[in-house]
């Protein structure tokens, strides 16, 4: 299944270029999508997952309701920031890194599954600290007081209503309903311009995340499974908010670091 949540991103990301295409006349000193693309897959956030332990993994989950929850917004501002730089020196590998990563961790936090209290959850069932998993394995086994609490406690995280598998199969479902849309509503209007001009990438991304948690998409996930009506929110509210959010901050990194100029609207 990580297959499928790969593809969700690289797919974003090809949407989101395009659209920033449509918003200036001028794109050629921002990577191209073969670039950007390079660094999803076996060169993005995830492979990490597959081989280190979780203390040196990007973490990209948040509480979009809760002021206090800011690391990911760190990790964003630090991406911007390095993305900004990089198109200031015409450093096209640094650029097309910070593009690509900075479009990962976006998305991961609007993402309503990345919103569900991932790590209390597992450091429950292991007993331990997150960050002790090593690799894949050390992700996807628990070890119990004996065997019978071992059985339960790898149930509840791999079983069929476990912790990872909800989580896997909710990113997995929801790429199957992006996979043929043209997500066209997620190209930023002049209103939307106009509101990150205002409030900047991180308020913008803060208020993108609260609207996705209103909605409780996750939650309605775990109780019902996928419903026509979960579907319809992921193709006209999630995908198109995703989309936005990506085209808007690569838009505002461009034009800080003035590579692009605005057209006039």
């Amino acid at each position: 299944m990580y297959s499928f949540v790969l593809h969700a991103h690289q797919k974003i990301d090809r949407v989101a270029l395009r659209h920033l295409h449509k918003l200036v006349s001028d794109c050629s000193k921002f990577p191209s999508q073969r670039e950007i693309l390079h660094f999803e897959g076996g060169n993005g956030p995830d492979a990490p997952k597959f081989k280190r332990t979780a203390d040196d993994q990007p973490w990209h989950f948040i509480d979009p309701f809760n002021s206090e929850d800011t690391s990911l917004h760190v990790i964003v501002g630090d991406h911007y920031d390095r993305l900004v730089k990089a198109l200031r020196q015409n450093d096209r590998t640094r650029a097309s890194f910070e593009a690509a990563w900075l479009a990962h961790a976006l998305v991961d936090g609007m993402t309503p599954a990345h919103h569900y209290p991932y790590e209390e959850e597992m450091e429950r069932l292991r007993g331990e600290r997150t960050g002790a998993r090593i690799g894949l394995k050390g992700r996807g086994l628990v070890r119990g007081e004996n065997a019978r609490d071992s059985l339960i406690r790898n149930l509840q995280l791999v079983g069929p209503r476990g912790l990872m598998t909800s989580h896997t199969a909710f990113e997995a479902g929801a790429y199957m309903v992006l996979a043929p849309s043209r997500l066209h509503r997620g190209m930023p209007k002049a209103d939307d311009i106009a509101e990150l001009n205002k409030h900047g990438v991180i308020e913008y991304f803060k208020h993108m995340t609260r609207e996705v948690g209103a909605l409780g998409m996750f939650d309605s996930y775990l109780e019902e499974g996928w419903t026509p009506k979960l579907a319809r929110l992921v193709r006209r509210e999630l995908g198109p908010r995703m989309v936005m959010m990506v085209t808007l901050a690569w838009y505002a990194a461009a034009v800080e670091a003035g590579v692009i100029t605005p057209e006039r609207r």
